[in-house]
């Protein structure tokens, strides 16, 4: 079993590590430490876990913020010397709520919870039988997107589609024409679908359509700004993620 130990503080880390390692109770074959948000959130945006252990305060903000750059339906214990978010975080897939300083005991209550609400409720059948439904639903890439306006659908053509992008919780659409919908998807998985002679995925916020494009500004090597048309109203610097600059170029090339 594979685990994720999202945490600052070195000295919690390895106590932690130690108790995992004398336990029985779950079998771990794999540790990833991350000790801060923003590399759980480069870790979780292509890789996984079985379990994860997450403090909430971290260096560089709240562990609670990973929820609105990934998508995450793995089980969580968090760990935290705050008692004031209990509510907050069982929002989330979450298993039991530690306070530190924790006992061997408090862990191995948890682990057992986790086991116990494992063997009862394995997740996998349900997210495959929701992929199947897309992929049955949209076979090959889509041209046309559903969104809702009132109490009607509505259908936007691919090419009246200026950009996505990822606010929150929330995906939506803003077409060439400065209208704004919410979109039912997430920005992981729409790209897939979409025409990617025509769309592409900039950074973690935004994929746009060439056409919407109608400034390129270079900075530097490492930084490029793209100036859109119609303006997001929210995120209105739009840059490309620089691991995506020599790509994306490329594409707006091509």
């Amino acid at each position: 079993m594979k685990i994720a130990i999202i945490e600052d503080e070195l000295l919690a880390v390895n106590y932690l590590r130690d108790l995992l390692d004398k336990q029985t109770i779950v079998p771990v074959t794999e540790t990833v430490i991350l000790r801060s948000k923003r590399q759980a959130i480069d870790f979780f945006e292509n890789h996984s876990a079985d379990l994860i252990f997450m403090d909430i305060h971290l260096g560089d903000g709240m562990s609670l913020e990973i929820f609105d750059q990934v998508e995450l339906f793995t089980p969580i214990i968090f760990i935290t010397a705050f008692d004031e978010y209990a509510i907050r975080v069982f929002r989330h897939f979450t298993i039991d709520y530690l306070l530190k300083p924790f006992e061997e005991e408090d862990l191995h209550k948890a682990l057992q919870k986790f086991i116990s609400i494992r063997s009862n409720f394995d997740p996998e059948p349900v997210l495959q039988s929701i992929s199947t439904l897309r992929q049955a639903e949209n076979p090959g890439k889509m041209n046309h997107f559903m969104v809702r306006e009132g109490n009607k659908l509505k259908s936007i053509d691919e090419h009246n589609t200026a950009y996505f992008f990822a606010s929150g919780k929330y995906l939506f659409l803003t077409t060439m024409d400065n209208r704004t919908y919410i979109y039912d998807d997430t920005i992981k998985d729409i790209i897939h679908k979409l025409n990617p002679d025509l769309f592409f995925k900039i950074n973690r916020k935004f994929i746009i359509n060439k056409n919407a494009i109608v400034e390129i500004i270079k900075h530097s090597s490492q930084k490029v700004e793209l100036k859109l048309s119609p303006a997001p109203e929210i995120n209105s610097d739009v840059f490309i993620s620089k691991r995506q600059i020599t790509e994306c170029l490329n594409w707006l090339k091509s």
